[in-house]
């Protein structure tokens, strides 16, 4: 599927016990921090970093990467997050619930990054015991992320959809099946270069695989729609144009 540049899996986890971090103290926070970092060395290959000694470009690096949230990287205090050796894992501890345990893999690979971040997750709880209640499955400090406590998502390149205007069908779509569409880097972001982060938005009363269906289901929707449109428009002496016209402006400009 060549318009998906990258697919996550993201589950938030809280420890069964420990208090919310909106209830903590700050030696009660960094406490938790060191409990999660010793942890999840055992289980894996992690390289740890101080979210406090970490410097605003290196914090901005991460953003980028979709390593860690923009959230994140402006409250740093007692934080820290563990970035897999593997490239493709990453842990934030102490960001909105005790772990935001994540994995990114190029490309458009719902299944596999879920077999990896579930692997990992069920790692973790039996090592640390996730809060769960029976009635509500994961507990965790945002109602919304009740249940599966997971948001899955496709990162999708969507530059005809874009152009002709045809995103702006694109929400109610997505509502039906209980997803949404956010900008690059979530909720609230701009989605710059017709780049579109489609995820779901609903995480109580529906499994895990049934969102990964949906999320399957709802992506080649956009997609195909997408080549569509992009056929139409290459046809289009004005598309062919612009387009001509930016490839002389790369291969003759002095400056950019």
């Amino acid at each position: 599927m060549k318009n998906a540049i990258s697919t996550r899996i993201r589950f938030a986890r809280n420890i069964s016990g420990v208090k919310f971090l909106s209830m903590m103290k700050p030696e009660e926070k960094r406490e938790l921090l060191l409990k999660i970092k010793d942890t999840a060395k055992q289980l894996g290959e992690f390289d740890f970093i101080d979210m406090s000694a970490l410097s605003d470009i290196r914090a901005g690096e991460l953003v980028e990467k979709h390593l860690i949230s923009p959230e994140f990287a402006e409250n740093r205090e007692n934080c820290g997050v563990l970035l897999g050796r593997d490239g493709i894992t990453s842990i934030m501890i102490n960001e909105e619930d005790h772990l935001r345990i994540q994995i990114i893999m190029p490309g458009y690979c719902p299944k596999e990054a879920f077999d990896k971040a579930k692997e990992l997750d069920e790692k973790l709880d039996g090592a640390l015991k996730f809060a769960y209640s029976k009635d509500l499955g994961y507990l965790t400090h945002c109602p919304s992320n009740l249940g599966t406590a997971m948001r899955a998502s496709v990162m999708l390149h969507l530059p005809a959809l874009t152009e002709t205007g045809s995103i702006g069908k694109i929400p109610s779509m997505l509502s039906q099946y209980g997803l949404t569409v956010r900008g690059s880097y979530g909720e609230g972001s701009h989605s710059g270069g017709a780049i579109y982060q489609i995820s779901n938005q609903v995480s109580l009363g529906v499994s895990e695989e049934e969102i990964i269906e949906r999320l399957e289901t709802v992506t080649k929707k956009i997609t195909d729609a997408e080549k569509s449109l992009a056929k139409k428009l290459f046809e289009s002496e004005k598309i062919r144009d612009r387009v001509f016209r930016a490839l002389g402006i790369l291969k003759y400009a002095r400056i950019i």
